[in-house]
């Protein structure tokens, strides 16, 4: 016996899912997609840093993908051929330190950071006293700053290219403002040869604009005016505080167009920028010529071989002159015991 309809029953309508674009529509470049994973064991604070990574990377990188303890290189290798994938980034875990490598698909090379430090981006936002990470903060890729690159080495030059190319390219004359909400920030030291990697929100304000005239324009709420005798103690109320610090002429930008409520073009604005993390100190140990294999491009530790021939002969240098003080001391043994003998036949 057949089962009764129901009148009230809707249709199943499956969803067609948006395929993400593999070129700009724009500048007709192709657009660079990653995968960030790890290999081995790796801590539960390694693990967040792992998806803070995810987040930074958005939208062109998987963020719920599933790793397994069985998946091998290839099984990302094979993925990412299907998915059109660019670069990976791949952390790892030692006793004695984190590893960050960035990889470009299919033919390397692979650089490998040393993480001498992190912070999540939870701990960024728990020590701000107005954390910042509006919903749509994520549907565009970062910018991209590299500072103190320029030194004209070549382990650093092929450091900038694979760093500029793992964001998809900007056309100045095309890009709307309204897009650019993050920028990622690499700094590099001469000295320490350490790499400060930021990540910060963009945000413009309209300069000379009180707070409280700002949230009304934003929010259309009706203030609270019980306490204010007229509607100009409102307008004329000093609520700037740390807010005018962004009003300083290096600080301020003419927009070119309307960005939000607020924000209108022709008039001013001020930049300022909130870190959102993750925060890390990154230091570049090795680059390989391949995906994680090759030949070495570059060693900060110099060339392992030529070390370990050194103290190979530095300790048959020793043994030598070990052999000689021996033969020297028998020597000395000898004389000693001809001495000895020589004084008995006198007696």
């Amino acid at each position: 016996m057949g089962r009764f309809k129901s009148k009230n029953r809707k249709p199943f309508v499956k969803q067609i899912a948006k395929k993400t674009p593999t070129v700009d529509h724009v500048t007709g470049d192709k657009i660079p997609k990653s995968l960030v994973f790890s290999r081995g064991k790796i801590p539960g604070p390694l693990r967040q840093l792992q998806m803070d990574l995810r987040k930074l990377m958005l939208p062109y990188t998987a963020l719920k993908l599933k790793e397994s303890k069985r998946n091998n290189l290839k099984d990302f290798v094979s993925l990412a051929n299907g998915m059109m994938v660019t670069h990976f980034l791949i952390l790892s875990k030692t006793d004695s330190a984190a590893y960050l490598r960035v990889a470009k698909m299919k033919h390397g090379p692979t650089l490998t950071f040393k993480i001498h430090k992190y912070s999540l981006a939870a701990d960024i936002a728990q020590s701000q006293l107005r954390p910042r990470c509006p919903p749509d903060l994520f549907k565009n890729p970062p910018l991209i700053v590299l500072s103190g690159f320029g030194t004209g080495e070549e382990h650093l030059k092929l450091t900038t290219f694979i760093f500029q190319n793992i964001f998809p390219a900007i056309d100045i004359n095309t890009v709307k403002l309204s897009s650019c909400q993050r920028i990622v920030l690499l700094n590099y030291d001469k000295e320490t040869k350490l790499i400060d990697f930021r990540h910060y929100s963009i945000r413009l304000q309209p300069v000379g604009v009180s707070r409280r005239i700002r949230k009304f324009v934003q929010n259309h709420q009706v203030p609270d005016l019980r306490s204010l005798q007229d509607v100009s103690d409102f307008v004329t109320k000093a609520g700037y505080g740390s807010e005018s610090e962004g009003d300083d002429e290096a600080a301020t930008v003419n927009l070119s167009s309307d960005i939000g409520r607020v924000n209108r073009a022709s008039t001013k604005s001020a930049v300022k920028l909130q870190e959102i993390g993750p925060r890390m100190t990154l230091q570049l140990v090795k680059i390989e010529e391949g995906l994680c294999t090759g030949g070495l491009l570059f060693n900060e530790y110099g060339n392992v071989d030529a070390k370990k021939s050194e103290n190979e002969e530095e300790d048959e240098q020793e043994s030598d002159e070990e052999e000689m003080d021996m033969d020297d001391d028998d020597e000395e043994l000898e004389i000693e015991d001809e001495e000895e003998q020589e004084i008995e036949e006198e007696d």
